[in-house]
């Protein structure tokens, strides 16, 4: 293990754990927000909640993608070290980084707001057509973030899941961490305890799947250029 982890390894964990707990922050704590603002419309409420999102989380990828790569999510992690561009060592202690900083995100979009630190959300999320949401949503983040260019990256990924919060029925979590980290606010944007893991078994499906495709499409289209010269 120590063989694939660096000195720079505490500060690509510290930069994981800044990213998703201030990403978490922002879904919950806009969550907040849009609802106290918005007069019982769930519509604004919703278009609050991503179009902070949508905002927050490309400038949290601009910031920290230099430093740890700005995954913020263990399917992304793990579909990276599936194609050999992180060591499964990192990869695990990135995993453990988004967890632990997810919850901490909630926490911290609570005391912001006055609320009760420690609860749990009450929102029941399931049912197929929800699972099924959560896979696509999954999918679609992972094919972006696997052939997006480097440079257009932050801005492609936070544009998908501002749409993806309006075409999903599951408006678009799209992140393990995520949905740990939303089961411990009670608020508009949380998910009751009960709902994660089927929502995390959609979203490791979806990503399993993106990985699937992006190889079938453009690792074959590569063969065949390559062929034609």
């Amino acid at each position: 293990m120590t063989a694939h982890l660096s000195a720079s390894t505490p500060r690509k964990l510290l930069a994981e754990a800044l990213g998703t707990a201030l990403l978490l922050a922002v879904v919950i704590g806009s969550g907040i927000m849009g609802e106290r603002l918005a007069a019982g419309n769930a519509a604004i409420a919703l278009l609050a909640n991503a179009l902070a999102t949508v905002g927050g989380l490309y400038i949290l990828i601009e910031v920290f993608a230099p430093v740890s790569g700005a995954h913020f999510n263990p399917a992304v992690s793990l579909v990276i070290a599936v194609r050999g561009g992180l060591p499964w060592s990192l990869c695990l202690l990135y995993v453990v980084a988004h967890l632990v900083a997810a919850m901490l995100g909630a926490w911290l979009a609570h005391a912001m707001f006055d609320l009760s630190i420690l609860q749990f959300s009450t929102r029941v999320r399931s049912g197929a057509g929800q699972w099924i949401a959560e896979g696509v949503a999954s999918f679609g983040l992972l094919l972006v973030v696997l052939r997006a260019p480097a440079s257009r990256v932050a801005a492609m990924v936070a544009a998908y899941i501002g749409a993806a919060y309006w075409f999903t029925a599951s408006t678009s979590l799209a992140n393990p961490a995520a949905a740990f980290g939303r089961m411990f606010s009670d608020t508009f944007a949380g998910i009751a305890p009960s709902s994660v893991p089927g929502f995390v078994a959609a979203q490791l499906a979806g990503a399993g799947l993106a990985l699937l495709v992006e190889r079938v499409l453009w690792s074959r289209a590569t063969k065949a250029v390559s062929h034609s010269r």
